[in-house]
């Protein structure tokens, strides 16, 4: 075997390590289904969104442009993150690109709205953001496909 290859399956079972815990089983699934749901409002219009041509507009007017593309991407990230997180597959670098995501959220969208969710503030996206940065810690947890895949199981 190989240096390169002995470095490679390393970092593949670090990555992909995960102790086998409730507590990130819980916390994947219940964010993995809202950015999966948040994702399809984006991509697909589903569940009363806008789907990309309406959320591309919004995201235009906020300065983030093109506006298609970034809509694109934040949908792709919410939508398979979100998916990614339910199967429990990628975990961790799934949750690094959805506190990105959410991080870009509160700084464009709603930080100059206050706190609370009533004046369309960030409380929302910030406990999406605490939700997911915990992922990328901690893993997948119990029943997820990374723990079969790292041998962890």
């Amino acid at each position: 075997m190989s240096v390169t290859s002995d470095i490679q399956n390393t970092f593949s079972r670090r990555l992909l390590q995960t102790e086998q815990r409730w507590a990130p089983l819980v916390l994947r699934v219940v964010a993995g289904v809202i950015f999966f749901a948040h994702g399809a409002q984006k991509l697909f219009g589903w569940f009363g969104g806008y789907g990309l041509t309406g959320t591309g507009q919004f995201m235009d007017s906020l300065g983030l442009s093109p506006g298609y593309a970034m809509a694109l991407l934040a949908g792709s990230a919410e939508f398979f993150g979100g998916l990614a997180l339910i199967i429990g597959l990628l975990v961790r670098p799934a949750s690094v690109i959805l506190a990105v995501t959410m991080v870009v959220a509160i700084l464009s969208v709603h930080l100059g709205n206050g706190l609370f969710m009533s004046n369309n503030g960030y409380e929302f996206a910030l406990a999406l953001l605490a939700m997911a940065v915990s992922l990328s810690f901690s893993g997948a947890g119990k029943l997820g496909l990374d723990g079969i895949l790292s041998g962890s199981r």
